[in-house]
């Protein structure tokens, strides 16, 4: 007697899922497990609800496993389905970039309301990684113009092919670049922004499993993980305007000594913001007497800032 194959109903795939990610040790193992099945069903999540009985053809079972292995091995999320949201747009990420994260958002969000009513401005991005932060400046500042930089020409490709997607690509220049490196001596910028690699050295094996599949080149900041910073800075006049501002991602613990470094190098008026966290996250510089100098001790003055 020939036995009969199961029936795998969409209901019944996302409870052993579940359950299989819980044995795994993911963090959310239930929302993981409905992200995956509606990138191979190609269906927003709603769907999965009000189709709680639809049986799962071959392939689809066949590729849900996939993506489901591979989710329990670690790698992220935003890898598996090739695409991560970012301040409403939908970005797409590979294995040579950081996956964008909430707490970015807070950053850019800053920025454009300190730079909306600027008029025109030349932003660069330091690292430009998937190109969330530029982009989504880009998105919501139509006068500005942008270059994204990177040194793994892998993110430099997915930066591109966002701006594309995007309709961002007439406004948008990417290159491949250690830092300034690659930059023409003419090159000046109102705004200079970085989200760089932070993470002390010794703290990298501690890193949630899914964060450590990430690029390490990418996250780990050198011992005291200050050395983009201190390099970024070093040669920052050279290349934001006298009128400009600096804008920083930081890490856990971070604040006073990078705005102390932005103050080092001639950028005296600084911020300091937190996160949902209520965690040291962003760092804003810039010279006195500029307008960006009026609105940083503005800032000073809100909930989450000093």
């Amino acid at each position: 007697m020939v036995q009969e194959k199961p029936i795998w109903t969409i209901l019944k795939i996302l409870d052993w899922t579940k359950q299989y990610f819980k044995n795994k040790g993911v963090e959310n193992p239930r929302l993981d497990a409905e992200v995956l099945l509606c990138a191979v069903l190609k269906c927003e999540r709603i769907k999965l609800y009000t189709n709680f009985d639809q049986p799962l053809e071959e392939d689809e079972l066949a590729k849900y496993r996939e993506f489901v292995l591979r989710r329990g091995k670690m790698e992220p999320l935003a890898y598996i389905v090739g695409h991560k949201e970012f301040m409403d747009s939908d970005f797409k990420v590979t294995k040579d970039t950081l996956v964008p994260r909430p707490e970015t958002e807070l950053l850019v969000e800053e920025l454009i309301k300190m730079n909306e009513t600027k008029g025109p401005r030349e932003i660069l991005d330091m690292g430009c990684g998937s190109g969330a932060i530029l982009l989504s400046l880009l998105k919501e500042l139509p006068e500005a113009r942008g270059l994204g930089i990177d040194i793994n020409p892998g993110a430099v490709a997915v930066t591109i092919e966002n701006a594309k997607n995007l309709q961002l690509e007439d406004r948008t220049a990417v290159l491949v670049s250690d830092l300034y490196k690659n930059l023409l001596p003419d090159d000046k910028f109102n705004l200079i922004v970085s989200n760089p690699p932070y993470i002390p050295t010794g703290d990298m094996q501690g890193l949630a499993q899914d964060v450590q599949n990430e690029p390490h080149e990418a996250l780990d900041g050198g011992i005291d993980g200050l050395d983009y910073y201190k390099r970024i800075l070093q040669h920052i006049e050279d290349f934001l305007l006298p009128t400009g501002m600096a804008a920083f991602e930081i890490g856990i613990g971070q604040g006073e000594q990078v705005a102390r470094l932005c103050q080092e190098a001639g950028l005296s008026i600084t911020t300091i913001g937190k996160d949902y966290a209520n965690i040291d996250r962003m760092v804003f510089a810039t010279k006195e007497e500029t307008d960006y100098a009026n609105e940083i001790m503005a800032l000073r003055q809100k909930k989450g800032f000093r």
